[in-house]
């Protein structure tokens, strides 16, 4: 197919088609890029450049992005050799749950799932409303407007997680710095983007260090004390890779996620409305909600081929980079009717938000809690919620993993 000139990175495939660059260009940055639904029309895989430089496979349409996420043929852990192809443009790093295959990953996974049990994620809910009710009653006395992206959707997901690990209130802020700097797509330098990294490591292996001679009731010195019934635990450079994993995960998508969800209810009062009038709908709006979120941008989702793969009518070779895309997923018409509506009460809801098989996110359970707890809190506090500005007025973060704005003006 012939792309716009504006999508292409002026390349063609072997099959002389003409090849888009990724990230896809995106007019409305509160909606998914266009050619999304071009492509899941037209050419469900198609050849796309990565921001690195490498080519790489771009899967749009549900049935084809589940299978990637789930099928053994498309790796993970390939995705750490020397020379794969990569989204970021950055050396990469330790190994994760992220970029791991069985037996591996079911290994370290086993060893961290004990943490994120539902009954446990469930007894954490009232610590989760304390933290959430204290920033709202900072964001009330503060007044109106203000910034719901630093009284509520930045602070609650990185205060969270810091209280899971054990990391000293006062060491909030450095945390912070350092993964806002990590998670760069074009923001910070390559050089900035490892500086940032060795600070983090470097701050965790102390924190592993005080908390295997000192140990705490929190979910870092559970992990160091972790372990089978044959003795295997994780290694040091294991838990400096989880804690990469969780400030990922667990703040800078939660932190889109919800940011993307209030930008989404208030735009369009009338939802916001309905929650008011009817909190029992809040579980399924938190579904929908992340449904319809444009926040992620794709990069703990690409796969490397390890052999010939037929997809979606084209030819994937092994070696080659899949990049599933999620946000396109969760809009396709063949799934999900009214697609690009969002309905409070959707009965089917099977979104791809959390990913699938294997690697279908451990904090997926906290994730859901915190957006409730979040949206619980603002409708009883501030049921007249709404934007304090045009949402084209918005100014938004630009270069970085996630998609959100810097600031998100409201008032009551």
């Amino acid at each position: 197919m012939t792309a716009e000139s504006t999508d292409t990175a002026g390349r063609t495939d072997t099959a002389g088609r003409a090849e888009r660059t990724f990230p896809l260009p995106v007019p409305d940055p509160l909606e998914p890029a266009p050619a999304y639904a071009e492509l899941r029309a037209t050419e469900p895989v198609a050849p796309v450049t990565l921001p690195t430089g490498h080519r790489a496979w771009l899967v749009t349409r549900y049935e084809h992005v589940r299978q990637v996420l789930a099928d053994p043929r498309f790796s993970k852990a390939a995705l750490t050799e020397p020379d794969a192809p990569r989204l970021l443009p950055v050396a990469k790093g330790s190994k994760s749950l992220f970029t791991m295959d069985p037996p591996e990953h079911t290994r370290l996974r086993k060893l961290v799932a004990r943490a994120f049990t539902a009954r446990h994620i469930e007894r954490m809910r009232p610590h989760v409303k304390e933290i959430t009710d204290r920033l709202l009653d900072g964001m009330a006395a503060d007044g109106a407007p203000a910034d719901l992206i630093a009284h509520l959707a930045q602070p609650l997901p990185i205060t969270v997680i810091c209280e899971l690990l054990g990391v000293p209130l006062a060491d909030q802020d450095r945390f912070r710095v350092w993964s806002d700097v990590m998670l760069s797509v074009s923001a910070h330098s390559p050089d900035a983007v490892m500086e940032a990294r060795r600070g983090l490591n470097g701050y965790l292996g102390e924190l592993i260090a005080a908390k295997a001679k000192e140990p705490a009731d929190d979910l870092l010195t559970h992990l160091i004390e972790a372990r089978e019934e044959d003795g295997d635990r994780l290694s040091e450079e294991e838990l400096l890779a989880f804690g990469h994993t969780l400030l990922v995960a667990g703040y800078h998508a939660t932190t889109g996620e919800l940011v993307g969800a209030l930008i989404t209810l208030l735009r369009e009062p009338d939802l916001w409305a309905r929650l008011v009038a009817d909190r029992s709908l809040v579980p399924g709006a938190v579904e929908e909600l992340l449904r319809f979120s444009v926040a992620g941008g794709g990069a703990g989702a690409m796969r490397i081929a390890t052999e010939d793969v037929e997809l979606g009518g084209a030819t994937i070779r092994k070696g080659d980079a899949v990049l599933p895309a999620i946000t396109s997923a969760n809009r396709d018409e063949q799934v999900f009717a009214a697609a690009e509506r969002v309905d409070l009460e959707r009965e089917s809801n099977p979104h791809l938000t959390f990913g699938h098989g294997l690697h279908h996110c451990l904090g997926a359970q906290l994730g859901r809690m915190e957006l409730q707890l979040a949206l619980e809190g603002l409708l009883d506090r501030f049921p007249g919620l709404r934007l304090a500005v045009p949402t084209d007025e918005l100014t938004w973060v630009s270069g970085m993993a996630f998609r959100r704005p810097a600031r998100l003006p409201v008032a009551w």
